[in-house]
């Protein structure tokens, strides 16, 4: 069996990165998207809604520069009160 803890993502910078977030129903994610990263070109779309409709989750997709321009992304949209989970 493969350990993955011990494998390291190799990317090829700039490229694409897909997050999926998650949050309440009413949350504007348009606008909880862009007080995080301003002017950067992106794409957000609908991805599903929970079974009793309390929860949406949207895909983002935008450039990443580099691990740590990554990592960072993934790490503020964590923490911004309007997202409950980011994957």
């Amino acid at each position: 069996m493969i350990d993955l803890s011990k494998e390291r993502l190799e990317l090829n910078y700039p490229c694409n990165w897909e997050y999926k977030l998650v949050v309440l129903e009413h949350i504007n994610i348009k606008m909880t998207v862009k007080e995080i990263i301003s002017n950067r070109e992106h794409k957000v779309k609908e991805s599903k809604v929970s079974a009793k409709g309390k929860f949406k989750s949207y895909t983002l997709e935008l450039l990443v520069h580099n691990e740590d321009d990554r990592k960072e992304l993934f790490k503020q949209l964590g923490e911004h009160e309007n997202i409950k989970m980011v994957l």
